[in-house]
């Protein structure tokens, strides 16, 4: 180390300006590391292109963001939300129609949140009011043991490694008449409690490797939500607070250089093991690039759609409700791809989007490059085509590739109660450009320059609105 170059007079702020120093250029070393994983072939980048590594700096610089807002920001002893995901760091094949949150917790203490909301009655299956403010479509909370990605190994994935130790969903939660909800989290439910509540502590049990059945305790490091909206033009985000119950109305302790260093190597460690873990992620456990493991395929198909299948830990988490299906697009210019979905038991969601080789949803406020079920037109058998081409072929339901000739594409769809059967559906087919509507019905839904500029309006202002701030 380095001697300091203008010494602080005293001997315990010596120590801590090395130490201080010391973190800071952990933290730089760190985010070096992140940095070789845009372009060394063994740390699983997309190919190179002058489009993919521009936009792999701006995935770091991303992670980067995130990680400090984790970092130097909430407390599990004075927590609150923060956005784990937004435009200035879309990853992890995220959702165009969420807005993820999330704050620290310790689960062996009780908290409290707070919230308020607009108009709730479609979280009941009543139909939504066309007037005022409205509740998101849907929400989804958990109490996580931990956070996908901290280590960067993929290894993490593990059986019995995390946990969500509760879950729940908006058509659970109970909301007074005034779109106000209070939820407990706590390790133990109170006796006698009957309102909403959310276990921060579970024991579960599975057998190991050699057959036993072992059981093991989580404890909730997080309570995360995910906000989805499919009325862009009149939903609006949720008010909350959260706080330790022992902690409310107590001020919070003065900053310290020891915490300080702490902050700045988490920091750093986040952003390194964050975009390892994804990379690893996506070329071995998704097979982007091609078959890894030697069967002869890859897990996301070029082109196509693999089996609608459940989030877990093999899908890098996800939400609990929703069940999945992606592949990748891959298109030349005169070329385009018809998605269709169908789903026999109607979901409280259906989303639909695309993403950038890096993980990075497309831009959803400036291009139509995402349609949920409310957004997009349904024809007469119940199923939703979409088209992905590079130019509008003014059809209302076209995915908009951004220029992208390749990237990722993702069908959600959640369900408070999963079916066991008659499950969801989707299929690609490729077609020529000049040849797409011998391919749609004839009742596909037409649209005009103007009413797509419309369309691009009320996204780019539902964006600005979803991540204002206050």
């Amino acid at each position: 180390m380095p001697e300091l170059p203008f010494p602080p007079p005293d001997a315990l702020t010596r120590e801590a300006a090395t130490e201080l120093r010391r973190a800071w250029d952990e933290m730089l070393d760190q985010i070096g590391q992140a940095r070789e994983a845009i372009d060394d072939p063994s740390l699983w980048p997309p190919p190179a292109t002058e489009r993919n590594l521009a936009e792999g700096y701006r995935y770091v610089l991303g992670f980067l963001y995130g990680s400090i807002a984790r970092s130097i920001g909430p407390t599990v002893e004075y927590p609150y939300f923060v956005r784990m995901i937004q435009p200035l760091n879309r990853s992890t094949i995220d959702n165009s129609d969420a807005i993820y949150l999330y704050a620290p917790i310790d689960g062996n203490y009780r908290y409290t949140i707070r919230g308020r909301t607009g108009d709730t009655r479609h979280w009941r299956g009543e139909p939504p009011v066309t007037s005022g403010r409205k509740a998101p479509h849907y929400v989804f909370w958990q109490t996580a043991s931990g956070h996908s990605g901290d280590t960067g190994e993929l290894d993490e994935m593990a059986p019995g490694s995390r946990a969500n130790c509760a879950i729940m969903d908006s058509s659970d939660l109970q909301v007074n008449a005034d779109g106000t909800f209070e939820i407990l989290l706590g390790p133990e439910k109170p006796e006698g409690y009957t309102g909403n509540f959310m276990s921060t502590r579970m024991v579960k049990k599975r057998r190991n490797a050699a057959g036993e059945e072992v059981s093991r305790e989580y404890v909730a490091q997080m309570v995360g939500l995910r906000e989805i909206f499919c009325d862009w033009e009149h939903e609006d985000l949720m008010d909350l607070f959260i706080y330790r119950n022992d902690r409310l109305g107590e001020p919070m302790p003065a900053y310290t250089p020891a915490q300080a260093a702490r902050q700045l190597r988490d920091a750093g460690r986040f952003t390194r093991n964050q975009v390892h873990f994804w990379n690893k992620f996506y070329g071995v456990t998704l097979e982007a690039y091609g078959d890894v493991n030697g069967d002869g395929k890859a897990f996301m198909p070029r082109n196509a759609l693999n089996e609608p299948n459940a989030a877990s830990l093999a899908t890098g988490g996800g939400m609990s409700t929703n069940i999945y299906c992606g592949g990748i697009f891959a298109l030349e210019a005169d070329e385009a791809l018809i998605v269709e979905v169908r789903q026999p038991v109607e979901p409280n969601y259906i989303g639909f989007c695309l993403g950038n080789l890096w993980g990075e949803s497309l831009d959803f406020a400036n291009f139509q490059s995402s349609l949920n079920g409310v957004q997009a037109h349904r024809d007469a058998d119940n199923a939703i085509r979409y088209v992905i081409a590079h130019r509008d072929p003014g059809i209302h339901n076209w995915v908009d590739t951004t220029d992208h000739d390749e990237g990722y594409m993702c069908v959600r769809w959640a369900y408070s109660n999963k079916p066991k059967e008659n499950l969801p559906s989707a299929t690609v087919r490729k077609v020529r450009w000049a040849e797409l509507m011998g391919y749609l019905p004839a009742t596909t839904r037409m649209i005009s320059p103007e009413e797509r500029r419309r369309q691009i309006a009320i996204r780019q202002e539902h964006v600005q609105r979803r991540y204002r701030h206050h």
